[in-house]
């Protein structure tokens, strides 16, 4: 897959024109020897990776070690009448067979809500089902054996009675009063419910020209990591201390939660990280499995491992992406759009996911429809409702996806009925790159974006005429291209106004401590983690320009609760722009303090002095003075040769958190080019473009991955993907064998340039680049095959698009 990175000034050249003082300021060098930020740089530990040299989760093995395993209920709802355990209890191997109560006398339940979402309800939780089962898949008897194998083989024998309920299933019903209740002291199945109006929606419409109404559709789908989702959980009752072996992605959420449930100081409960095989936010909630294998460690007082197995990922893993989106839009003949208005319906499962919240997702839908667009009227309801299937919550892009494709599809459709080129339409309504800071109709402020540039960068890299012409030609052959647009926000580097002001004690700030060693190495210790995706590279890179060091010369050290900084780990775009800045910070505060060091050493004022590739050197001159090792040897080794009064600071922390701004937004665009058969409703995907400004790019190569990466997300949930349930509640495609994910030889290839507009809420300028890939892949390609399909006056508004949809679209099927 090719790629197109381009140097900042020249990407920003329509910027430049328009707002050139700040824009030079933007561009301007964060350390004095920047050599490694903007480059791209091999991440630190992937020879050991791609050696099988890894540490994951499954990989330890600790003394005494048991595993434990859950009966999981079959059925989406039921009534618990008795567990008969004997017989398994008597398995070879088998130490402990514990049901709900058992491990509830040892483990507080929890309610899932945040205050600042108004009205929010959610039922008590526990880490096994006690009385009833709510989902298929949720935990209700536990087996801890010496042995997995021992285990499962024990596992067979649990005998538990239970009483079938009618489940909960269906959204479109799930709040009619025929339907049963799920949890009874609710009232009802709404969980959540909100209302936005910024007035004048109904006068907007009835003056447009041309209104355009589609009910969308999203099916559940959830993330198949390659490490499932594991731990470890090892209580030391002589020291009363609990340790964790995590594969997450907030090791601090997740200690400061053990801690409150278990009734523990957070000193008392150590989680580590080590590595982890991908997230995309399936590892970043709390899971009843989690708070039971602590208990059990409690209880057995020896280790005890949980590796989820594929099977039980599919029902036991959080799904999202649920939703049913009424939505409309108003415009004149000119092309200009007046309004937004839309409601949307989503399921979330029979409890809200702690401590995240599954209501959060759909908050977003409502926050972001229409984002990109200059309108000033918007209409919006929200209802969360529950249902007897598997709990949905956060899942990479949460919301973002589905906001983009309901304004996107809009536009589209918009476009199209007042004979408007979508490109043209798109450019004449978005948020001009010189009208920021702005507020969005829904209120959501945005600091400095770049739509126009985007769109003059993917015009370009598309050859958008000449594509237009192929695609004209081809028709004419019978053959049925379509090209898709998607211009999209994301919102990256949440300050405390998205978890802290609702009550949850996630962390909005992050921070590190930067080490100059005795040898004149440097090592950091960061509170952000690695998933995967590459926050050590960038954190080296960092580093390494703001302490003046070779590359080679920085080791990071994260995932350690007793060791790294407090703070909120990997999650909505977040590490290197908030992760980052408090590297960078770090690292130039101990750059300083090694400056006042060799002053001290060498008799010079700090002023005449910087550090450059592991010396100091004469700021004038240039010339080597002192190098780092001979300066920590005598700060370390030799304080008989320093000052009596002089005292080397040569550990610094700091911390960061974004306060300028609710979030930072990022922006882009993205296109996609298909092909439809409309004999066989298939869809091949022939090329995808990304034009991405994430603020400034640390490593050209892990961004542009990330991107890549996370298209072909957005690309499985517009295709392929889907969580299928029957009428019962139950999924009929739990496994790999069913559930379809992308493949590499269906994947087109994609092309990805850059606009860097650098945030000027930190002195690095990073903002997110993990999931805005994600959030503009489902539109661009589901644009592009409703394109197609304008020969037939045909559109599927129904992801996954299936070659069924597409041929029900054409009157092909029934």
């Amino acid at each position: 897959m090719s790629t197109t990175t381009i140097h900042p000034q020249a990407v920003n050249a329509v910027e430049t024109r328009e707002r050139p003082a700040k824009v030079a300021d933007l561009l301007s060098p964060v350390t004095t020897d920047q050599r490694y930020i903007g480059a791209s740089s091999e991440r630190p530990g992937i020879r050991r990776l791609v050696q099988g040299q890894g540490t994951y989760v499954d990989d330890i093995e600790l003394p005494r070690m048991a595993h434990v395993v859950f009966w999981r209920s079959p059925v989406a709802h039921c009534r618990i009448l008795s567990i008969d355990a004997d017989a398994a209890k008597s398995m070879p191997g088998v130490i402990m067979v514990a049901d709900g109560s058992d491990i509830a006398k040892v483990c507080k339940p929890w309610v899932a809500t945040l205050e600042h979402l108004k009205g929010m309800k959610s039922a008590p939780q526990y880490p096994l089902a006690i009385e009833r089962a709510c989902w298929q898949g949720e935990a209700v008897v536990a087996i801890v054996a010496e042995t997995r194998e021992q285990a499962e083989d024990a596992l067979q024998f649990v005998m538990v009675d239970f009483e079938r309920l009618p489940p909960v299933v269906n959204i479109e019903t799930a709040l009619s009063p025929d339907e049963p209740l799920i949890h009874d002291e609710l009232g009802d199945n709404l969980c959540f419910s909100r209302s936005l109006d910024t007035g004048g929606v109904d006068e907007a419409f009835a003056r447009a020209d041309e209104v355009v109404d589609i009910t969308f559709e999203f099916g559940r789908h959830t993330g198949v990591t390659l490490e499932p989702r594991s731990q470890i959980a090892d209580w030391n009752n002589a020291d009363q201390r609990l340790t964790v072996y995590h594969s997450c992605q907030a090791p601090h959420m997740m200690q400061d939660l053990y801690a409150r449930q278990f009734s523990l100081s957070e000193t008392a409960v150590r989680v580590l990280c080590k590595d982890v095989g991908g997230s995309f936010g399936i590892k970043v909630h709390a899971y009843p499995d989690d708070f039971a294998t602590v208990a059990l460690s409690m209880m057995c007082r020896r280790p005890v491992k949980f590796v989820a197995d594929r099977l039980e990922s599919f029902t036991s893993d959080i799904h999202a992406r649920h939703h049913r989106v009424k939505a409309r839009l108003a415009t004149t003949r000119d092309g200009d759009i007046l309004a937004f208005d839309m409601e949307d319906l989503t399921g979330v499962g029979p409890y809200s996911m702690f401590p995240r919240t599954s209501a959060i997702e759909g908050n977003q839908v409502v926050n972001l429809v229409g984002g990109p667009y200059k309108h000033q009227h918007y209409r919006a309801k929200l209802d969360v409702v529950f249902q007897n299937k598997t709990p949905t919550c956060q899942y990479r892009g949460v919301g973002h996806p589905i906001a983009c494709a309901v304004t996107e599809g809009l536009v589209d459709l918009a476009a199209q009925r007042i004979g408007m080129d979508p490109l043209a339409f798109r450019r004449r309504n978005v948020i001009p790159d010189d009208a920021y800071p702005a507020t969005g109709a829904s209120g959501i402020r945005m600091e400095s974006l770049s739509h126009q540039a985007c769109l003059d960068k993917i015009e370009l890299l598309m050859d958008y005429p000449a594509l237009r012409a192929e695609q004209a030609a081809l028709r004419e052959r019978g053959i049925y291209r379509g090209i898709g647009f998607a211009a999209l926000i994301e919102l990256t580097n949440p300050s405390a106004s998205f978890y802290g002001v609702g009550g949850a004690r996630i962390a909005s700030q992050d921070g590190a401590t930067t080490r100059l060693d005795p040898s004149g190495t440097v090592t950091v210790l960061v509170s952000v983690g690695e998933q995967g995706q590459g926050t050590e590279g960038i954190y080296r890179q960092v580093t390494a320009d703001a302490v003046g060091v070779d590359l080679t010369k920085v080791r990071v050290i994260t995932g350690d609760t007793d060791v790294t900084p407090y703070g909120g780990g990997t999650w909505a775009s977040r590490g290197a722009g908030i992760g980052g800045e408090a590297v960078l910070q770090s690292g130039k505060a101990l750059r300083a303090n090694i400056l006042k060091v060799a002053a001290v050493i060498l008799k010079r004022d700090a002023i005449e002095l910087d550090v450059r590739r592991g010396e100091v050197i004469d700021a004038s001159s240039k010339a080597n003075l002192l190098s780092l090792a001979e300066l920590g040897r005598i700060a370390y080794y030799r304080s008989d040769l320093l000052p009596p009064e002089f005292s080397p600071e040569l550990v610094v922390t700091r911390h960061y958190a974004q306060r300028a701004y609710p979030f930072i937004f990022t922006n882009g665009v993205q296109a996609s080019y298909v092909e439809v058969d409309p004999e066989t409703g298939f869809v091949k995907l022939l090329k995808h473009w990304a034009v991405e400004d994430c603020g400034r790019v640390i490593n050209p190569k892990l961004v542009d991955e990330q991107i890549r990466g996370a298209i072909v997300q957005g690309i499985g949930g517009a295709l392929l993907e889907e969580c299928l349930y029957d009428d019962e509640g139950l999924m009929r495609n739990a496994s790999m064998a069913d559930y379809l994910v992308p493949m590499s030889a269906e994947m087109p290839d994609i092309e990805v340039a850059h606009v860097q507009t650098p945030t000027q809420s930190s002195q690095l300028g990073a903002k997110g680049a993990g999931e805005a890939g994600t959030a503009g892949a489902p539109a661009a390609v589901m644009n592009a095959i409703n394109d197609a399909l304008t020969p037939f006056e045909a559109h599927v508004w129904s992801q996954p698009i299936t070659p069924e949809k597409v041929l029900r679209a054409l009157g092909k099927v029934g």
